[in-house]
């Protein structure tokens, strides 16, 4: 049998492709980074030619440097950025516009009405989402309404819309014999605002409310499914496209979270927590978003996620910004060096805070500064932001948690992304938690998740429990921080986040930890 799977991994700043074996071992790896696009402030767009040559090109490039023949590959999984938003005409394949990325925020008063007349309770209730510019649906709208003879095309049935996914499928499957592919699957569409999550259906009602036809949408299936074959002429044979999952979803199933309460964290440009809640969603009282984790068998596994807009991208901001250091690892001496007196806190709302706070208009703030503060104290509350920003996460995920599930103990976050090699954030996220924080040996877990998903259909790779059974520790890295100095430093943490929010929210407490540090102490409910 074949024994090699190709996982494409299209991001927001690179496209990737990873080949993998039959034991699951990363066999070869190319990568290829691509222009940003910046037409207006808060506005972020990529070339959809971009995302597909790099694409295109990193796969040709990781199947030479494996010396595989076409022959032996089994199986493409795609795992992708996830919102970012593609509308294209069906006849030519062209896309009518850039991209629209998952971080812009050009449709934030769109967003603002949709709250003002009323609506956000009915989107939530069947997306599990918010009304928010992050989700590709007013994307969508926006690209209708501004680009000239696109709604006109798009009510004759002549545009197609699709996340990343869906565009590189009908990328991959356009002039195969079985015809170009318009599909995507349940996570991915379950990030768009117009996908009802509890009856796993595109939403009418939903459509009309954004004003998106509904002729434009793909065919939603599971994450392990069959999504047509890439054509020869691309990778030499023709190859099933048989898995695909949202890069946060790929993840989730990478680090092996199949079970209720089990939690992963994705530390990239920003920072993605999810938490497993089984087969029936959870709502959340606390502005987490419920979402689908992954669908198999026609069966949706739910999760709560918690999105945090600025993680990684804090270090770059340090780097390419203040220009204090050259490289993202001198981050770690330099916190060892600050100064301990000195309580800096960083707010890195560059682009507003998600959740649990969902302020679109907020932007970032330092606090606490004095004559000798420096490039290492600066370092220090960066890197301590990530952890302050995940506790905010946890703690609203175990809010909501504790309250659906009577009896849910500690959770064990296992984590991965670029900044899980930073030793010292991690010690520090642990410490601030209160909890344990398990780092993987595999550490490509959003491109492991998407091969085992079309391993797995193949026949290749194991299921569910087996696939489990291989996940393995790198380290473990256990709370050593004293309780008083935790929650006297996020405390910090919640005052400097209460002066920079322009909004005062007041998400419901469960009722199992009323007490909890968290919102309730920051706005003195």
């Amino acid at each position: 049998m074949s024994g090699y799977v190709l996982s494409i991994d299209q991001g927001t700043t690179s496209s990737r492709a990873i080949l993998f074996d039959a034991a699951l071992k990363v066999v070869s790896v190319a990568q290829q980074e691509f222009p940003q696009h910046f037409p207006d402030s808060g506005w972020v767009e990529h070339d959809p030619e971009d995302l597909w040559s790099s694409t295109a090109a990193t796969c040709r490039a990781a199947i030479e440097k494996a010396r595989a023949e076409p022959s032996q590959i089994a199986a493409i999984g795609v795992t992708n950025q996830r919102e970012t938003t593609v509308v294209w005409d069906r006849h030519t394949g062209r896309a009518v516009y850039n991209a629209i990325v998952w971080q812009d925020r050009r449709t934030a008063s769109f967003c603002a009405k949709l709250r003002n007349d009323g609506a956000e309770p009915m989107i939530t209730e069947r997306t599990g989402l918010l009304a928010d510019p992050y989700f590709s649906g007013t994307k969508v709208a926006w690209i209708l309404d501004n680009v000239e003879g696109a709604r006109e095309k798009a009510e004759n049935g002549d545009l197609l819309f699709g996340t990343v996914d869906s565009y590189l499928i009908w990328r991959m499957t356009s002039g195969a014999p079985g015809g170009a592919v318009h599909a995507t699957d349940a996570t991915n569409a379950s990030r768009t605002m117009l996908y009802n999550i509890r009856e796993n259906r595109w939403d009418p009602e939903l459509c009309q409310l954004l004003n998106v036809p509904m002729s434009m949408l793909p065919e939603v299936r599971d994450s392990a499914a069959s999504y047509g074959e890439a054509r020869a002429d691309l990778f030499g044979r023709p190859i099933p496209i048989l898995g695909v999952a949202g890069d946060q979803q790929a993840a989730t199933v990478g680090q092996a979270c199949f079970k209720p309460g089990m939690m992963k964290s994705t530390y990239g440009t920003g920072c993605f927590a999810l938490l497993n809640t089984g087969d029936q969603p959870v709502a959340s009282q606390n502005r987490l978003l419920t979402t689908i984790a992954y669908q198999l068998d026609g069966k949706p596994t739910y999760a709560l996620e918690g999105s945090i807009f600025v993680a990684g991208a804090v270090v770059q901001w340090l780097r390419d910004g203040l220009k204090i250091i050259r490289d993202a690892s001198e981050t770690q001496g330099l916190a060892d060096q600050a100064d301990a007196a000195q309580s800096v806190y960083l707010v890195p709302a560059f682009t507003g805070l998600g959740a649990p706070y969902w302020d679109a208009e907020c932007r970032g703030a330092i606090y606490g500064l004095t004559r000798a503060t420096g490039p290492a104290e600066l370092s220090k509350a960066a890197l301590q932001s990530v952890g302050f920003q995940t506790r905010d996460l946890y703690e609203a995920m175990r809010r909501d948690w504790g309250g659906a599930q009577e009896g849910a103990g500690e959770t064990v976050l296992r984590v991965d992304g670029g900044m899980t090699a930073s030793d010292w954030t991690m010690q520090f996220i642990a410490d601030i938690l209160g909890a344990p924080v398990d780092r993987p040996v595999v550490a490509e877990t959003t491109a492991l998740g998407a091969a085992w998903l079309a391993g797995m259909k193949a026949g290749v790779y194991p299921g569910v429990d087996g696939f489990a059974e291989t996940w393995a520790l790198d380290k473990r890295f256990e709370p050593a921080m004293p309780h008083a100095d935790r929650e006297g430093l996020y405390q910090g943490w919640l005052d400097a986040v209460s002066r920079t929010l322009t909004k005062r929210p007041e998400p419901e407490p469960s009722a199992s930890e009323p007490k909890r540090s968290g919102w309730r102490t920051l706005f003195g409910a």
